[in-house]
């Protein structure tokens, strides 16, 4: 390519020849180099915005639907492309920009709701209800509020732990209301083509919203299963029919005999090869009927194993049904002519009991007492899902009343309501716990007045709910405003320590961080003789730290019990998004909504921890507190700036 020199003029050539040349400038190059060019990946939108805007032949090559666009949302958005075809043509500066407009959004809506539900959320972080109405009314793809949901929480570990604590929030919302409307459509199927496995499997994914568990991951997993079994099978009887079926066909074996080899061959594999049992020892962990986790540990209770037993043999030619047996899941197997009544006709199949074959007397055995015949019938794929549901309600139920038996029993209610919604018992549960938990008064009188239609029988324990809501709702409108603590108050001169350090229990060796305090023990007596406080040297005449602990839980310590932690580190609790912003190093710093409470106690958190770590030098320190001053490391407000500090869209 020939260039022009100063003014443009001609240079000597080979041999001498003077050529004339021409200016050559880059909108000269081609579109498929300009393209590549633009392409680079040191080029980010605000550079392909300002490029395109400084000459018509610049701003043609980077059209919506062409390569630079399209580079520059896959570079920024790499999870959003398996939402598109490969080679699609698409408008991807539309795309960019909605995708842009989204994430402010989000992120806006994220912080707003840590604002206004900082004091009204109780301890154990339930669902924040009706707000996440916000997210939803924003009209946008799902995918793309799920996608900046998800760069949230992938961000920096330490750091915008309040975004990420309410992010995870509406994610897990999110998902769970798209995988009701998947279990809706599902219950809506014919009976005959309902599949207890895909069932099992949404129940699964509403109990785990932020686990990767899909259908065709699960069914991949069983299908290596079945390959193990057809190997064994193979090395029995090399003509079997079950050898020459393929992923997807639907096929049964019509002879006894072939179907009782791959029960054989079934039984090895799963008990023997893969040893899958029954988890006897801890039967109640709600981990036994996820199908995801069947899999993973290999163990479970009798209905998980049952439908994953019961699948692998459909998949192979053997026509199994489940049996509602109380206390005790099982299978059966057909021994005469299909169809028949009689219990005596069948097999029963333990797959619990690593796949024992046992007649009707001795399912009797497995319970202890005697049951009528309606026991052994076979039950549908719906009535499959209750029982795995009821299971789950009732381990949620038992549970110790802390953050996680309250998520799974509101989880199961979910569920079981929305396969049989006009159960009133499960109705009232719901509606009783919601108002336990102080969320959603709105829809506590929904389900209410829902029960009153149902059951009027009902109206003594509905009208004392209906009244006691109404006072909530009431009570909302008039929020009170909260406490502020201040160090410098002359009856808070004996408190020590301050929000945000990390302790350890010198009695019980836990390690937690403080996220409050008061000056004597708050606690009803009962609770003070309950826990003994009688017995401490100052007894509840002393400051009490609200802390969270490793463990997950949420305790009340007496000063003289609590010393500073000598090596600290990141205590994982679910809840520490909820006051804290930022993991530094030593300490945490309290939000926003935290220090409104505490306004005095980050300087306090600052200086103990430089008097006991010794981390900081005289320069870094100065630093470090300009960085951390107390009015300015809330997490609300960093977690503003980091919205504000986004990349502007300059079209």
């Amino acid at each position: 390519m020939a260039t022009s020199g100063a003014g443009g003029e001609g240079y000597s050539g080979l041999n001498g020849i003077v050529s004339e040349t021409e200016h050559k400038i880059m909108t000269d190059l081609p579109a498929e180099l300009l393209e590549y060019i633009l392409c680079f990946p040191v080029l980010k939108h605000v550079d392909i915005c300002n490029v395109s805007c400084s000459c018509k032949r610049l701003h043609d090559v980077c059209h919506g639907r062409g390569k630079v666009w399209g580079h520059q949302y896959k570079l920024r958005w790499p999870r959003l492309q398996k939402h598109y075809r490969q080679n699609e043509c698409c408008d991807w500066l539309k795309e960019y920009r909605t995708r842009h407009t989204v994430g402010l959004q989000i992120r806006r809506t994220v912080v707003s709701i840590s604002k206004r539900f900082f004091t009204e959320v109780p301890c154990v972080g339930q669902v924040l209800g009706d707000s996440f109405a916000e997210i939803e009314s924003l009209g946008a793809p799902e995918h793309f509020c799920e996608d900046e949901l998800l760069s949230i929480l992938n961000s920096d570990r330490r750091k915008s732990l309040t975004l990420k604590y309410y992010a995870k929030k509406i994610l897990y919302f999110l998902r769970q209301q798209n995988i009701l409307r998947s279990l809706k459509m599902f219950l809506e199927q014919p009976a005959e083509q309902q599949s207890a496995l895909e069932g099992a499997v949404l129940v699964d994914q509403y109990c785990n919203p932020l686990a990767d568990v899909s259908l065709d991951g699960i069914s991949s997993q069983l299908e290596e299963i079945t390959d193990k079994v057809k190997k064994m099978l193979r090395m029995k009887n090399s003509s079997h029919p079950s050898l020459r079926v393929t992923q997807g066909d639907c096929f049964a074996v019509e002879d006894f005999e072939l179907e009782r080899q791959v029960v054989v061959a079934l039984n090895a594999v799963l008990y023997e090869q893969l040893q899958y049992k029954g988890n006897e020892c801890d039967y109640y962990n709600p981990l036994n009927s996820y199908i995801h986790q069947v899999l993973l540990r290999r163990t479970g209770i009798p209905i998980s194993l049952s439908v994953l037993y019961m699948t692998l043999a459909r998949k192979l030619g053997v026509q199994l049904e489940p049996v509602n047996f109380p206390n005790h899941f099982l299978l059966r197997w057909c021994q005469h002519q299909r169809g028949s009544g009689d219990i005596y006709d069948f097999v029963y199949i333990d797959a619990f009991g690593k796949g024992k074959q046992l007649t009707a007397k001795e399912c009797e055995y497995l319970i202890g007492h005697q049951v009528t015949a309606d026991y052994y019938s076979a039950i549908s794929t719906t009535e499959v899902l209750l029982r795995m549901v009821g299971n789950l309600l009732n381990i949620g139920k038992r549970g110790e009343g802390n953050e996680k038996s309250y998520q799974l029993l509101r989880d199961s209610l979910d569920l079981y309501l929305t396969i049989n919604p006009d159960n009133v018992q499960y109705l009232l549960l719901q509606a009783r716990l919601y108002f336990h938990l102080g969320i959603w008064p709105e829809k506590v009188l929904d389900i209410l007045q829902h029960i009153q239609a149902l059951d009027p029988s009902q109206h003594g324990a509905v009208g004392y709910l209906v009244q006691h809501t109404l006072e909530h709702i009431q009570h909302k409108k008039h929020p009170v405003e909260p406490e502020v603590k201040r160090r410098s108050a002359p009856e808070h001169v004996e408190v020590q320590y301050s929000v945000g350090l990390i302790m350890k229990h010198k009695r019980s060796g836990y390690n937690c961080v403080i996220y409050g305090w008061d000056p004597k023990c708050t606690m009803s007596q009962e609770w003070i003789t309950t826990m003994r406080v009688h017995q401490l040297s100052s007894g509840a005449n002393q400051p009490f730290y609200n802390v969270l602990v490793q463990d997950g839980t949420c305790r009340y310590a007496a000063q003289e019990n609590l010393e500073p932690h000598s090596a600290p580190l990141e205590i994982a609790h679910p809840e520490v998004g909820r006051y804290f912003s930022e993991f530094h190093d030593s300490h945490y710093v309290a939000n926003e909504e935290l220090q409104t409470r505490y306004p005095e106690d980050m300087a306090e958190t600052l200086g103990t921890v430089r008097d006991l770590y010794h981390r900081l030098t005289p320069s870094s320190g100065q630093a470090s507190g300009q960085q951390e001053s107390p009015k300015g490391t809330g997490g609300s407000s960093q977690d503003q700036k980091s919205q504000e500090n986004q990349e502007a869209m300059p079209m």
